[in-house]
Formats: C-alpha cells, structure tokens, sequence
C-alpha cells in the first residue's frame, strides 16, 4: 500500500510538475507573442515617427533654405543702396567742390575788381593837380605798355596796308586787268529745256509702251522729264556733255518726226560726232584766243571739254581763258615767262575734264594728263600750284595763283551759296556770344565787322576793350577769312529822370 501511494504520490507529483510546466511553457509562449506584438507595434510607431520627423526636418530645411533666399535679397537691396548712398555722396562731394571752387573764383575775382578799383583811385588820387597835357602823356603810355603785342601787330597790319596802297603801278595793272575781262557768268544747271510746238511729239517721244524714251535714255544715259510743262520737255543729267548730246540728237528728232529706236539711234551717233566737232573747236578757239602756239593736239578735246564744267556758276572754259590773260599781263609787267604763265592758267584746271571718270584731285589728275603729252615741266609747275597743293616753285605759279583768285573773286564772277554765307556770319557771331556780359551781336559787311553790344552793369569801360581784344583773338584762332575783320565793342548806359 505505501508503494501504491508513493506511486500514486509521484505520479500526482509528476502530473503536477507537467501541469506546472505546461502551464509555464504556455504562458511564455503567450509572453512572446505579446512582446512580439508589442515589438511590432513599438516599430509601426517608430516608423510613424521617423516619417513624421523626415517631413518635419524637409519643412524646416525648406523653411530655412526660403528664409536664406529673403536674407540674401535684401542684402543684396540693402548692398545697392549702400552703392546707391556711397555714388550720392561721391556727386554730393564733387558738386560741393565744385561750388566751393566757383566761391573761390568769385571771392578772387572780387577781389581781382577791388584791387583794380584802388588802383583806380589811387591812379586818380595821383592825377590830381596835373594838367592835362600830362595826364593824357601817362595814360597814352600806360596804354602802350598794356597793349603793346595789339599796337605793334595793327602797325604792321596798316605797313602792309601801306604797302599795297603805295604799289599803284601793280593796282591799276590788277584794276584795268579786271574791267577789261569782267564779263558777266550765266549759272548752268544739271537740266535743259527743248520747247516743243505740238503736243502730240510727246506721245511719239514716249512711243509704244516707253519704247522710244527707253531707247533714247539708255543710248543718251540722260532722265527726259515729259509731263513737267506742257509746252517743254526736259533733259536731266549731271554730265554736261551727255546733256548737250541728249538735246542735240532729241532736237533732230523732233524736226524729223519719224522718231523710232533706229532713228533715235542714227541721230544720237550723229549728235555725238557733232558734239566732238564742237568740242574741238571750243579748244582751238580758246588756244587761239589766249595765242598759245605749240599746245599738243591731244589736249585740244580736254580743253574744249572744260566749256561744258562749271565751278560756283562760272563757266570753267571762260574762267581759264580770262585767267591766261590776267597772268600774260601780270607777267609782262614783272618780266616773267608769259608764255608759261598764259599755259599754265589755260591749263589749270585741265584735270576737271575727265575727273568725273578718273579717281583723285583735278590738279593731280591734271599734272598726270600734261606729263602724258609732253608738256613742259615749267608749265606743270605753274599750274600745279593754284590750290597750294604744291610748293611755289616759279614766279609763273604765283602768277597762276593770283590770277586765278583775280578771275573768282571779282564781281560777279561766281555765286556763292546763301548758305555757306549765313554759315559764315553764324560762325562770327556764335564766337561773339560765347563771351559773359554780352547782350546782342551783329556781324555785318559782309562779315568785315562785328558789332557787341553789352550789358553796361556787367561790363566796364576798361573790361569792354579788354573783351573786343578777346573776341579778336578767338576770331583769329578758329577762323580763316581774307584781309581783317574789326571788332567793335559798344557799351551804353542810359539815365532817364523828368522835370516836373
């Protein structure tokens, strides 16, 4: 029996301690799988957090990175307006030295007057009792001494002056010279008009759908202008050779009335020929008047193309024949070559027959055309100076040179544009104006005088002849004109009161 108990004993224990085990083994099982969950949920929630700290870390870095931005643009307007400022007072600074440079100016100049004033005075302070005799002897030498440069430039203007007026010979040689060559000049223009009687030549001029215009313009190389006038047609071209072909050949046309390409053809072939007859004969006569034997026949068509150039309105033909025979006079009486010096002024302006075709001056292209023929060098040399583009090497290219200002200059000889004049006094008195103290500036004369008018509060007696010196000087810096020009300086003051 106690081995059945102690069997039934340990058996009762053995169940228990596999119940207990059991039991234990279950629990920890159940253990595991609540930590397990817990895990799991402990990292759901991990991640959770990690994702809401990643977003919050990429907000804050976007917030940051768009805060930076902010700062950098308003340092950069902040920058800008620190340039801005520092650029101000850099222009502040200069305008206050340049106003405090123009207080001190004005404080020398006040005291530059002042100090005249007291010598002024003190001038007149010494000058009382003297006589007058006296006085005016200092005051004529004090003035010599001030303007001394002015008085001995004007005496050596006037002893010019003089001497030209005590060379009467060489004057009435140069007076007579031009009274006996001083034809009027007729202006030439760039167009020509042919007078026509009946109106129907214009349609056949035109001819079948501007046949015939076409043909005779491209055989002329000239405009016709048809519808200007209704009884004139007009021949436009720069050229006055083609010009003078163009009317020639549309004059014979006219007359024929069969106007056809052929005949337009035929008759500007037989304007051209007549044309070169005229042209040669031009030259001939002009070398015949001025009695140049010896001349090569070569340049007779140049020199009879020269009747068809103009120069200011002056016809270039006229104005080399009356030239050869100024400078034949001038060096008749001087004892010069005159048969170089009447060449040299016939040829001159040779080079302006072809210098629409040939590239460079007239007188370098004439120079080229004289040494082609075999002109004598004498007579280059005297043509190539009349424009000082070369030395004066012989008493005949001076001659050249006077006789050539004689032939343009004299009355009537050219026409100068009325712009170029207006140009010319604007100039005189723009320089006049540019000067303080000026109220109104008149250049008259043709531009020989200027007349200033200035304000009398500004400008004193003394000042007023210190500032037609000025003008003066400022005239012979920035202009080149003839002979003289007199500056005159007018000031007035004028006091009005009543009696009553």
């Amino acid at each position: 029996m106690n081995g059945l108990y102690i069997v039934t004993f340990s058996l009762s224990f053995l169940c228990g301690a596999l119940s207990a085990l059991l039991f234990h083994l279950y629990t920890k099982r159940r253990q595991g799988e609540r930590d397990e969950d817990i895990i799991l949920k402990a990292r759901k929630e991990a991640n959770e957090i990690e994702e809401k700290a990643f977003l919050q870390v990429e907000k804050t870095r976007n917030d940051i990175e768009k805060r930076e931005a902010r700062v950098g643009q308003t340092e950069e307007r902040v920058f800008k307006k620190e340039e801005d400022m520092r650029l101000k007072e850099d222009y502040i600074k200069k305008e206050l030295e340049t106003l405090q440079n123009k207080v001190k100016e004005m404080s020398l100049e006040t005291e530059r007057l002042e100090e005249k004033e007291k010598a002024i005075e003190k001038e007149k302070a010494a000058y009382l009792g003297v006589s007058k005799e006296e006085l005016l002897k200092v005051m004529i030498q004090k003035i010599e001494r001030e303007y001394e440069e002015d008085i001995l430039s004007r005496l050596y203007k006037l002893g010019n002056e003089g001497e030209k007026r005590y060379e009467q010979a060489a004057r009435d040689l140069l007076v007579n010279a031009v009274y006996r060559i001083g034809n009027a000049e007729v202006a030439s223009f760039t167009s020509s008009q042919i007078e026509i009687t009946d109106p129907e030549v214009k349609g056949k001029i035109i001819g079948k759908e501007g046949r015939n215009i076409k043909t005779f313009e491209r055989a002329t190389g000239v405009e016709l202008i048809i519808d200007e006038s209704p009884h004139h047609l007009v021949v436009s071209c720069f050229d006055p050779v083609r010009r003078a072909i163009a009317k020639n050949a549309l004059e014979m046309l006219i007359k024929d009335g069969r106007i056809q390409p052929a005949k337009i053809e035929e008759y500007v072939e037989k304007a051209k020929r007549d044309i070169g007859l005229f042209i040669k004969k031009k030259g001939e006569e002009a070398i015949m008047e001025c009695g140049l034997i010896g001349i090569p026949d070569a340049l007779v068509p140049l020199i009879g193309r020269l009747y068809f150039r103009t120069s200011y309105g002056q016809n270039v033909l006229n104005h080399s024949i009356e030239m050869a025979h100024i400078a034949g006079l001038l060096a008749t009486e001087l004892g010069a070559d005159v048969y170089t010096a009447k060449a040299g002024a016939l040829l001159h302006d040779i080079g302006k027959a072809v210098d629409h075709e040939i590239k460079g001056t007239h007188v370098e292209i004439g120079r080229k055309i004289l040494s082609r023929y075999g002109v004598d060098e004498r007579i280059i040399k005297a043509m190539q100076s009349h424009h000082e583009e070369y030395p004066y090497e012989t008493v005949e290219s001076v001659l050249v040179q006077v006789a050539d200002a004689i032939s343009g200059g004299r009355p009537g000889a050219r026409r100068d544009t009325v712009e170029r004049y207006i140009e010319r006094l604007s100039d005189l008195e723009a320089i006049a104006m540019a000067f303080s103290g000026i109220e109104k500036v008149y250049a008259l004369q043709a531009g020989r005088e200027i007349r200033i008018f200035v304000s009398p509060a500004l400008v004193s007696d003394l000042e007023a002849r210190d500032l037609a010196r000025s003008i003066a000087k400022k005239v012979e810096e920035e202009l080149r004109f003839p002979g003289e020009i007199r500056i005159t300086v007018i000031r007035e003051s004028h006091a009005i009161d009543f009696a009553r």
